[in-house]
């Protein structure tokens, strides 16, 4: 996936790359996205649940269903 390099955020870049993955073996949507949610937790424990279940999707929206290379939204980590 192209848009992989482009990413800052270690958090985001690591939620991305993990969804593609995922749902490339197989797995599906719903158990894909969950991962990731508690993967983005890890990397930000402070983060509540509906914080965390927000960036994913907002990330997940950005870089793989609307496929755009711009900055997103987020926590400030790099």
């Amino acid at each position: 996936m192209p848009q992989e390099s482009l990413i800052g955020r270690r958090c985001e870049r690591a939620v991305i790359t993990a969804y593609s993955e995922l749902r490339q073996i197989g797995t599906d949507d719903m158990s894909a996205f969950q991962a990731c949610t508690a993967l983005y937790r890890i990397h930000h424990p402070e983060a509540s649940l509906s914080e965390a279940r927000r960036l994913v999707a907002e990330w997940i929206d950005h870089h793989l269903v609307r496929q755009e290379a711009g900055p997103t939204d987020g926590c400030l980590c790099e």
